[in-house]
């Protein structure tokens, strides 16, 4: 079997990281190698500029600096694991990738998307996954489930203004209807294995 890459998108609190897990799980289950990995980051290198773009306060890179920094950690994710990955016939489960570069570092207005998949392009050779998935949730319901899982304590970007992430919640529903046969449109307001399920049902053609 052919490797495949799957990435999970979405807002804050919507379980994509729950859902890969349980993704990669049900596909080792059919005899499969899958990697669950997330960006930024995902190797070692990456990690550390994950820790650059994350921590610190909101004003520490200037959005164009910010787009760059992803777009260096997702250059070294692709040529270090998830190629070499898929050259192998293996498959890969990302907690996001170029997706939410476009759905986050474009709502300033500062960078275009066009802009943002240039920089793709350079640093990744414009990888797209075989399908992507976008967890969606009314923005209360997500709000409450990352202050949980935060404590308090969110990252730099996860802190932004519900009229931001209000914003990068738009983008993602913007391209499940212009990519329909990529991007699909989840809803996470299910139960965690019913989410699962639908996952599994919208992979139905690539598992065979």
């Amino acid at each position: 079997m052919a490797g495949r890459f799957i990435s999970l998108e979405g807002g804050e609190g919507t379980g994509k990281s729950t859902q890969a897990k349980a993704l990669v799980r049900a596909i080792e289950s059919k005899g499969i190698t899958v990697h669950l990995t997330r960006e930024p980051g995902g190797t070692p290198g990456a990690e550390v500029i994950r820790n650059l773009l994350l921590t610190g306060q909101e004003d520490k890179w200037s959005m164009r600096t910010e787009a760059l920094l992803f777009a260096a950690a997702r250059a070294e994710h692709c040529h270090s694991l998830i190629k070499p990955a898929l050259e192998r016939d293996e498959w890969i489960i990302s907690d996001r990738f170029i997706d939410s570069s476009r759905a986050y570092q474009s709502v300033s207005g500062l960078l275009s998307d066009q802009d943002i998949m240039a920089l793709h392009k350079v640093g990744s050779g414009g990888l797209m996954p075989d399908r992507t998935f976008v967890l969606d949730l009314p923005e209360e319901v997500a709000a409450r489930r990352a202050d949980a899982r935060d404590r308090g304590d969110s990252d730099r970007i996860g802190s932004r203004d519900s009229d931001y992430h209000r914003s990068v919640m738009t983008n993602f529903r913007q391209y499940a209807d212009d990519e329909p046969n990529r991007v699909k449109l989840i809803d996470a307001a299910q139960s965690p294995a019913d989410v699962t399920a639908n996952l599994l049902h919208n992979l139905a053609d690539l598992l065979g």
